[in-house]
């Protein structure tokens, strides 16, 4: 049965994809027939995720995507490429008067930098097929949802998301598709990292008009949407995934 959202045959890499949002695109991509190559840091749970997938064909490489060298090992490793999905991020909470240079440029390495380097290496290497997709996973804090202590993490987005259009146009000769995801507040694991105790959350997740925060999957079938042929003249977008958050 012709099904458009399929992935079969493709081959897609993700990065960030110990965990989190991450982790469930490698899963989601699975379920829809891809033969999907994981990336991250941290090999053990690398392993904990390929375990997770679906099918056959899948793969992982451990990498530091703000490792130069590390990134084009990883570009000749993985090979060609279908799809990329760019979901890896680190978060930051801290007021304006506490950050630091190292604050910024830690986030901005893996939240930016890391992206932009690996679209340039896989480009140049030319390991996207033609007619490919490249996800960016940015957020709404990106784009005008500010909150206190998230000045840092926000801005990493922004500029995320700026360079997704620009690479939008500029791939657009070899038929390269360039778009991003901008989720809300997501249920992973950082939630649980002690900034917010549960009446904080609670209060949080009002402001929300679906009441409730995402789950890690939902964003995942957003980049199966946007990585499937069903999206073939989709370039240069933004995708909000928020819960109707940026509405209110």
């Amino acid at each position: 049965m012709y099904n458009p959202f399929s992935l079969s045959g493709k081959r897609i890499l993700v990065t960030g994809a110990s965990s989190g949002i991450g982790r469930a695109v490698a899963i989601e991509c699975s379920k829809m027939g891809a033969a999907v190559i994981l990336t991250a840091r941290n090999e053990e749970r690398l392993q904990e995720t390929l375990q997770q997938l679906e099918g056959d064909g899948h793969r992982y490489i451990a990498a530091d995507l703000t490792n130069a060298d590390a990134l084009k090992q990883l570009a000749e490793a993985a090979g060609e490429v279908d799809g990329v999905v760019f979901a890896a991020g680190v978060s930051a909470l801290k007021p304006i008067q506490a950050v630091t240079e190292k604050d910024i440029e830690s986030v901005f390495a893996t939240n930016y930098t890391a992206a932009v380097m690996l679209t340039k290496v896989l480009a140049k290497q030319k390991r996207i097929t033609k007619q490919g997709s490249l996800v960016y996973i940015a957020s709404i804090s990106g784009n005008g949802n500010t909150a206190t202590g998230l000045s840092t993490y926000g801005s990493s987005k922004a500029a995320l998301s700026a360079f997704v259009k620009y690479a939008a146009v500029e791939l657009s000769g070899k038929q390269i598709r360039c778009n991003t995801i901008s989720p809300g507040r997501i249920e992973t694991a950082f939630l649980q990292n002690g900034t917010m105790n549960a009446e904080d959350i609670q209060r949080d997740m009002e402001r929300y008009p679906l009441r409730r925060y995402g789950r890690a999957e939902e964003v995942a079938q957003a980049a199966v949407y946007l990585l499937s042929d069903a999206t073939q003249w989709v370039t240069g977008t933004e995708l909000k995934i928020d819960g109707g958050r940026t509405l209110v």
